[in-house]
């Protein structure tokens, strides 16, 4: 490092510090009680594996994710200058009050599952002041990438602590299961853009069309990204060098989600692109979180397959959603507790007084 880290900063590495990692042995309990269940073995196939990861992140083979919550973090992005939205910058702020107002998507498929939704403004650029909406806000928007810096390193150090915090009243309060979600034009370029500077993907491989570019448009912002690649010289910077350099506010607190509910123990469900490139960032800063986060969905959008396979996991389903907002996360937020619930629940053979399968 060679520079003197700021307090924000300095926090942020006490939290990395104390993360504790998962306990292996309670895993294999819990496969040893799954194989006992009446069910043929492995019947119930993935609902299987996220069962007995929750068993381990929880550290019971009887876990339970009866609270639920998503985290929805806000934000601009200096970049949407470059043009590389079809929407305006405002609808930020418009959509964060349909969310605040119960409108939006997130909102419905949350509540078909039992999740509460929570919306921090991290950095929208308008002043938020809307019922049900925390204000957190670090900067009014990110500045443009494709000229420098997106943050300087105390601002996205001071966004990620904040999603820290998100996730530590949850967990106060009892929830859960954390799921992640965001709100912000322009954040498809940001993701894309850490996309390729943590996995060193050519930009082209992992940029889509976002909100419904068309085919000269994502040409266009690729070209946008490969600038801020090249101006922010990303791959000789550290984990929150390239996160400041080309990644987002709501981003930035969105790692810190997942880093706060590791620190606290706390299963958290990542949503599509978006979040898993806030996944990269966390895992990049606090390697020990990746135990504590699972892949909800896979994003219809090219570059959620390179990051996935960068981080090795495996998401539970696949619609062809490229929404964000937490959606996917929200409803594997259901399957989860299913495969909780399941694990929990289910009789063994012993106590069901059901004969197993004949050698």
């Amino acid at each position: 490092m060679d520079h003197a880290p700021g307090p924000f900063e300095r926090d942020l590495q006490t939290v990395v510090a104390a993360v504790r990692a998962t306990d292996p042995v309670v895993e294999e309990a819990a496969w040893t009680r799954l194989d006992q269940l009446t069910k043929p073995p492995r019947s119930l196939g993935r609902l299987e594996e996220v069962a007995a990861r929750v068993a381990r992140i929880q550290g019971t083979v009887r876990p339970d994710v009866g609270r639920k919550i998503v985290l929805l973090m806000a934000g601009d992005h200096g970049v949407v200058a470059e043009g590389v939205s079809p929407y305006p910058q405002d609808v930020t702020y418009q959509m964060v009050a349909n969310l605040s107002a119960g409108g939006a998507a997130i909102n419905q498929v949350a509540r078909s599952v039992g999740a509460e939704v929570r919306v921090y403004d991290v950095g929208v650029v308008h002043e938020v002041g809307l019922p049900d909406v925390r204000s957190c806000k670090v900067a009014p928007g990110t500045r443009n990438m494709a000229l420098g810096p997106a943050m300087n390193r105390e601002e996205c150090a001071e966004a990620v602590l904040v999603g820290v915090e998100a996730a530590r009243k949850a967990a106060a309060e009892g929830f859960s299961l954390i799921g992640t979600g965001e709100m912000g034009i322009g954040n498809s370029t940001a993701a894309a853009a850490l996309t390729a500077a943590y996995t060193g993907a050519a930009a082209a491989d992992v940029t889509g069309p976002g909100t419904g570019l068309d085919a000269a448009g994502v040409a266009h912002k690729v070209a946008v990204i490969e600038r801020a690649l090249d101006v922010n010289a990303v791959y000789v910077l550290d984990a929150l060098g390239i996160l400041a350099a080309v990644g987002g506010l709501e981003i930035a607190a969105l790692a810190g989600v997942m880093i706060g509910g590791a620190a606290e123990e706390v299963c958290v469900v990542a949503d599509g692109f978006i979040s898993g490139a806030a996944t990269l960032a966390a895992l990049a800063l606090c390697p020990t979180a990746a135990g504590y986060v699972l892949a909800s969905h896979r994003s219809a959008e090219p570059g959620h397959d390179v990051l996935l396979g960068q981080l090795g996991a495996r998401p539970v389903l696949d619609l062809d959603m490229r929404l964000g907002e937490g959606t996917g996360a929200a409803l594997a937020m259901g399957l989860v507790d299913a495969a909780c619930e399941m694990l929990s629940g289910m009789a063994t053979f012993a106590e069901a007084g059901v004969s197993g399968a004949e050698v």
